[in-house]
């Protein structure tokens, strides 16, 4: 099987910058052993805020290990403990499975904070359905507050299962398009008799509390309209959003150009409001 042996790529990739660590603990279902990715600075003394970041793939490939960059910024930018969930992609199991073992990582990680070394802060952050993910956790967090989310980053997320069948906002492109999306969502929502935002926040009705956001999306991804609403929407109910339209930009285009300048400028936007967010959510510095 392909997508199985591609999701195998990069596993076990270590960093030398930070300490890795590997955790398991079994679902909330009993079907599954959830592993969780866990890096930190290697000198690491005081308990730190979590950085809690969602892999991308269309919900059906990838692994934490594939954003191995992300994490090294993340630490290197201000200092916080990065937590990624394996969590269970949509060959093995659709919704609700990889959103559960997300959700319920976030709790593990909670309720074992003295052995992570964590505060009971956390940033919940991804790309692509990865940022996807993090909008549909940051919601549940906000509805149960059992998780206090000081701010997201959902990184042109993946939210909308209609998108590939509105024939206005269609995009063919390289990396991810319409036609990508809609093979997607089919996998990811198989079987599912309700779509709830929780499954595909674009779907949320409600955006009262949730937290101070940042994101950005180019001007050819797919997912360019739905992040534009959903910025709307975070902005009506007065949150704080730094949001960026990158033009003539498609999905991911700085994953296939990662020296280019437009990847530059995209890490800085990323990781300088980052640390802007961070010493003004976490540290309290206005």
């Amino acid at each position: 099987m392909m997508i199985p042996l591609f999701n195998l790529m990069n596993r076990g990739k270590k960093l030398t910058s930070v300490k890795t660590e590997e955790h398991y603990f079994l679902s909330g279902d009993g079907k599954h052993k959830v592993r969780v990715c866990v890096y930190r600075p290697l000198n690491q003394k005081e308990k730190l805020p979590v950085v809690f970041y969602s892999h991308g793939g269309g919900y059906f490939a990838g692994n934490p290990e594939g954003f191995t960059d992300a994490y090294e910024n993340f630490i290197l930018t201000r200092p916080c403990v990065v937590i990624s969930t394996d969590y269970r992609l949509t060959y093995t199991a659709p919704f609700p499975a990889g959103f559960n073992d997300c959700y319920e990582a976030m709790l593990w990680a909670k309720n074992n904070s003295e052995e992570l070394m964590i505060t009971d802060k956390f940033i919940t952050a991804g790309h692509s359905a990865g940022g996807g993910m993090t909008a549909a956790l940051t919601l549940k967090a906000r509805d149960t507050q059992e998780i206090d989310i000081a701010f997201q980053m959902p990184i042109y997320p993946m939210i909308d299962d209609n998108q590939p069948h509105i024939k206005e906002r269609e995009i063919i492109a390289p990396m991810w398009d319409s036609k990508s999306n809609k093979l997607g969502w089919k996998s990811y929502l198989a079987g599912l008799k309700e779509i709830t935002p929780y499954a595909a926040p674009a779907r949320c009705k409600n955006f009262k509390n949730l937290p101070p956001t940042i994101t950005f999306v180019g001007e050819y991804d797919p997912f360019l309209e739905e992040t534009k609403t959903y910025v709307e929407n975070l902005k009506k109910e007065q949150i704080e959003v730094v949001f960026k339209t990158y033009p003539k930009t498609y999905h991911g285009m700085e994953l296939n150009f990662p020296g280019s300048s437009l990847a530059q400028d995209m890490n800085d936007f990323t990781f300088n409001n980052y640390a802007k967010f961070y010493d003004r959510y976490i540290l309290n510095k206005r």
